[in-house]
């Protein structure tokens, strides 16, 4: 009983070896459906065009902040009086007024309308490719609009000759040069006179006293000269 139980499982065993190197056969009626085996994953998109492109400026802008062309992003709160020395509070306060006024969206940022409409005002309009090359000239973090410290960067890159004359930055500089900075020349020239005049009050009061400084040490040694010559003549007629 034990062989044959043995050669029935010999047999099964046999007939299952030669049943997978024949190949998938047919599965039996009634027999359970094999399970399907699970599809392989669709393949990772490929990067689209506009992430090759910012991918690319960013690298880019690494490129020319290790050669010094360009300054780095910071992290710390940003200063504009201590990150643009060479322009003076007055010119700082009247660019920031003139960056909130045409900062409608009250968002801490020019957009591309609002650049649209600034140059508009300014007599200077430009076509869309134009004011997107303006923005992008000193985008600084990519976003698609200017902060108010790469606004302020408009004009540090003007003063330094880093723009091309007949580029919009250009004519957003010298236009706002004239209608902002004019003001502040004016300041400047009342500051100096009033300085000048103060000066020069502040020079003739020292002069008149130091008059009469040397006046009253003129007396004082006069008289001293005089006590001494009546003590002289005093002595004379005691003697």
């Amino acid at each position: 009983m034990a062989s044959e139980e043995l050669a029935c499982k010999l047999e099964r065993r046999l007939r299952r070896e030669e049943a997978e190197e024949s190949g998938p056969q047919l599965a039996p009626l009634g027999a359970p459906a094999p399970e399907p085996k699970p599809e392989p994953e669709p393949p990772a998109r490929a990067p689209t065009a506009s992430a090759d492109a910012e991918l690319s400026a960013q690298l880019s802008r690494r490129l020319d902040i290790n050669e010094g062309a360009a300054r780095p992003r910071r992290c710390r709160v940003f200063n504009p009086y201590t990150e643009f020395p060479e322009f003076s509070r007055r010119l700082i306060k009247d660019l920031e007024s003139m960056f909130k006024l045409y900062d409608a969206g009250r968002d801490g940022f020019i957009d591309l309308m609002e650049l649209k409409l600034m140059m508009e005002k300014l007599g200077a309009p430009q076509t869309h490719l134009g004011l997107k090359s303006m923005i992008k000239e000193v985008d600084e973090d990519f976003d698609g609009k200017l902060s108010f410290r790469e606004f302020l960067l408009i004009f540090h890159k003007a003063a330094a000759g880093e723009l091309q004359e007949d580029s919009g930055l250009m004519a957003l500089a010298k236009l706002s040069e004239i209608d902002v900075a004019l003001e502040g020349v004016k300041g400047a020239k009342n500051f100096f006179e009033a300085k000048v005049q103060a000066l020069s009050l502040a020079s003739k009061f020292e002069a008149e006293l130091k008059a009469e400084q040397d006046e009253r040490k003129r007396e004082e040694e006069e008289r001293r000269l005089r006590q001494a010559a009546f003590q002289k003549l005093k002595a004379s007629f005691n003697t």
